[in-house]
């Protein structure tokens, strides 16, 4: 009998696995402006964000009368990327059109 086995007597040792942590999830927002078109909001989201037109169109209504609107939940660095997006698109379509990221 190994030294091993006599320290444990009956008890059987078991592998623990590593815990993986799931990654934090982050919301993009996009935020309400007098300047920016409907239209250009709906082609964003479902450029950007691979929304329906039915969802697209949901999502703009509720940034055109709440303020804001949630496009997407993503791991951080998709996030910050789909709001980079979206600044570019605005940016290049001459609209102040806004995203931000909130953790969710």
């Amino acid at each position: 009998m190994s030294n091993d086995q006599s320290q444990l007597g009956d008890l059987v040792a078991e592998r623990v696995a590593p815990k993986k942590d799931t990654p934090k999830l982050y919301k993009v927002v996009l935020m309400n402006d007098d300047y920016s078109t409907m239209e250009f909001v709906v082609l964003v989201l479902e450029g950007v964000f691979h929304k329906s037109p039915a969802e697209a169109y949901r999502v703009m209504m509720q940034v055109h009368r709440l303020g804001s609107g949630v496009a997407g939940v993503y791991p951080w660095e998709v996030a910050e990327t789909k709001v980079e997006t979206v600044t570019k698109m605005a940016k290049d379509a001459s609209y102040p059109l806004r995203a931000v990221t909130e953790e969710a």
